[in-house]
């Protein structure tokens, strides 16, 4: 439970949202919107209502995002517009959890734990909010089209990564203090931030491996500015991307360092192609890293092994990880389609006690126990979709501008949907990142087939 004034930021975010619609840009409000809910919005405070999901961190600032472009800027947003695969796996996002939970209605005894049958009441509430969770990827599809938006996208995360990280720096020196200073509570596990003889930033994002991930992504996007030889504001860029990259290592996530550092190799020294060719293998890994863990081909034993030649306790680490998910994964199994539902049924129990013995970090295994292999294909899919298509309409490209800025986006698209397998980092900034590669792409390849129209027309 936050204080008081957890509650009160939570009820001024949609007057602020407004604020911001009526005084900038579509995309920029929109931006500001998101970013700023999950940068200063408190962590696990929520007002619970009956029939929806919580208004909280992630569902407020989407849903002030959504009345801000319908009502104040009068531009509408459709969850089901356009045709192809996107729209069939938007349906079944939203429509499987409603399948799942029909099919879960059975209650579960186990080692003297009872866990509740699910019902038509939980059927609907997981479709209202599959439906929230969907509308930032649709905002970025349909009102972030052009390169002038790509780049105010890019510009936005950097300078929003700058001004994050006196926060981030405070909190590396003093230890994770600022949520329970402002909020009246620590969000988390405090002992889980302690690494490497110091502390991870936590901030108001929950979790230090999320901070981490969120510096990373900074990080790219202030490359990405310095790759164009553009400024951020009136700072150089150059410098930005260097002293993001020192906090990003401040922020002692080997996995996060790692994203940094390899995007800032294969923007600045990579070919367009390559750093397409390395997104595509990425998205590749995440879609089919389920099938191999299944198949038992996946070389989880070389990465333990890799990791011990780098660091003992991230070695023991990851192990920790690839077990709980070969026992989440067998569990998952039994129900393989639409998976076991809410209410803790996908997590793996004691016979005999019913203690929980199962940790769920990444995103990918949570989404595989809840929704079983629909579910999987369904949220994967629409990740990885946009970077397919951005793969695809760089061949059309001829702006040296727009390929830099077009094979990063792609890049950072592969780093979101990777970081989905060791972590859970997905939140609405990042829907709505993804949904802006979608749309700029579909802009691109759009004003390519009018080029080819009109060169007809005048032959």
């Amino acid at each position: 439970m936050g204080n008081w004034f957890a509650y009160t930021t939570l009820a001024l975010w949609p007057l602020i949202s407004i604020r911001l619609y009526r005084t900038k840009t579509v995309q920029a409000a929109t931006l500001w919107t998101l970013l700023g809910g999950f940068m200063f919005l408190p962590v696990g405070t929520s007002v619970d209502l009956p029939m929806i999901p919580p208004f909280d961190k992630n569902s407020i600032p989407v849903l002030s995002a959504f009345l801000g472009c319908w009502f104040v800027t009068k531009r509408r947003v459709s969850i089901l517009s356009g045709r192809g695969w996107v729209k069939w796996l938007v349906i079944l996002f939203i429509i499987e959890p409603f399948i799942t939970a029909e099919l879960n209605s059975d209650a579960i005894f186990i080692g003297g734990r009872f866990l509740p049958g699910m019902t038509s009441y939980d059927a609907l509430s997981a479709m209202v909010n599959q439906f929230i969770i969907i509308i930032p990827f649709f905002i970025g599809r349909q009102l972030f089209k052009t390169c002038d938006n790509q780049l105010l996208m890019f510009k936005a995360l950097a300078l929003a990564g700058l001004g994050y990280s006196v926060l981030m720096l405070f909190e590396v020196r003093m230890s994770p203090q600022l949520h329970t200073w402002v909020y009246g509570y620590f969000p988390h596990s405090f002992g889980q931030q302690m690494r490497y003889g110091g502390y991870r930033p936590v901030v108001f994002i929950g979790h230090g491996l999320r901070v981490a991930f969120f510096a990373a992504i900074t990080l790219t996007s202030a490359v990405v500015i310095w790759q164009l030889k553009d400024k951020i504001r009136q700072f150089s860029s150059a410098g930005v991307a260097y002293y993001l990259l020192l906090v990003l290592i401040l922020c002692k996530s080997v996995a996060s360092t790692m994203y940094g550092f390899a995007a800032l190799l294969l923007i600045k020294l990579a070919s367009i192609k390559n750093q397409l060719r390395i997104a595509t293998f990425l998205v590749l890994i995440a879609l089919l890293y389920p099938t191999m863990s299944i198949m038992n081909i996946f070389p989880h034993q070389a990465l333990i092994e890799w990791a011990a030649s780098v660091d003992a306790d991230r070695a023991q680490s990851l192990g920790f990880r690839f077990d709980n998910e070969h026992k989440l994964l067998e569990h998952g199994q039994q129900r393989f389609f639409f998976g076991w539902g809410s209410w803790g049924r996908n997590r793996v129990y004691n016979q005999e006690n019913g203690k929980d013995e199962s940790v769920t970090d990444g995103r990918w295994i949570i989404t595989f126990g809840q929704f079983g292999w629909l579910g999987f294909i369904a949220e994967f899919g629409l990740l990885a979709i946009p970077i397919f298509s951005a793969v695809s309409v760089s061949k059309l490209v001829k702006s040296r501008q727009e390929l830099i800025m077009l094979a990063a986006h792609a890049l950072l698209a592969s780093l979101v949907i990777i970081d989905q397998l060791p972590n859970s980092s997905l939140s609405p900034w990042v829907w709505l990142l993804v949904g802006i590669l979608l749309g700029r792409s579909e802009a691109l390849l759009q004003k390519y087939r009018e080029y080819m129209r009109s060169s007809s027309a005048l032959l």
